[in-house]
């Protein structure tokens, strides 16, 4: 079943069926919730606030239309408001970047010291982006980490397409300028992810 059948058959009253919708989205919450939080020292409320995220969802599962936007567009966008929400509350005014499981591998034939000048470029590309302004970051995270197309990023922020484009220029020049220095160019342009689409 895909998520409109399952929304339909939940609708109907099969609320069993929500487990199913949950765990398909369950660890892409987790770490967009996580990187969100981490930059404010609060990853320990990640666990919770999916938690929450997912009751929220549930209780206006009634209100959701396809017609408006993707499950789960609709989803993030409801992670994202929760976060910001429990960061007022908490008065921090950083947004952080989410810890992504996706660490890039050193192959089989990689020299131990260009493994640990990968894993130095990562978190330098990391703390790049978690100085970013919220909106920038969030934009970030979704389309590098989450693979999100234009279109989904600008539902979950309530921006335009183009809004959404000029916001990841703006951010990868931002994250390009403050590597500068610590990368040579060919190295930066490598970098998988970072390179102006």
């Amino acid at each position: 079943m895909d998520d409109s059948e399952l929304i339909k058959e939940i609708k109907e009253g099969n609320i069993d069926l929500y487990s199913e919708l949950m765990k398909r989205y369950e660890r892409k919450m987790y770490a967009f919730v996580y990187h969100m939080l981490r930059s404010s020292g609060l990853e320990h409320l990640a666990e919770d606030l999916v938690s929450e995220t997912f009751y929220k969802a549930y209780r206006s599962l009634h209100s959701f239309r396809e017609i408006d936007a993707s499950f789960s567009t609709w989803v993030y966008t409801i992670a994202r408001n929760t976060v910001l929400s429990e960061l007022r509350k908490q008065r921090t005014a950083n947004i952080p970047l989410e810890e992504s499981g996706f660490m890039p591998i050193a192959s089989a034939d990689t020299a131990p010291e260009q493994a640990m000048l990968t894993s130095e470029r990562v978190v330098k590309v990391r703390e790049a982006i978690n100085n970013l302004p919220d909106k920038q970051r969030t934009a970030i995270i979704l389309r590098e980490y989450d693979q999100l197309d234009y279109q989904e990023i600008s539902n979950i922020l309530g921006q335009t397409v183009s809004s959404v484009k000029s916001l990841l220029f703006r951010a990868r020049m931002s994250v390009k300028n403050q590597l500068q220095s610590y990368f040579f160019e060919p190295i930066y342009e490598e970098y998988e992810g970072m390179k102006n689409q």
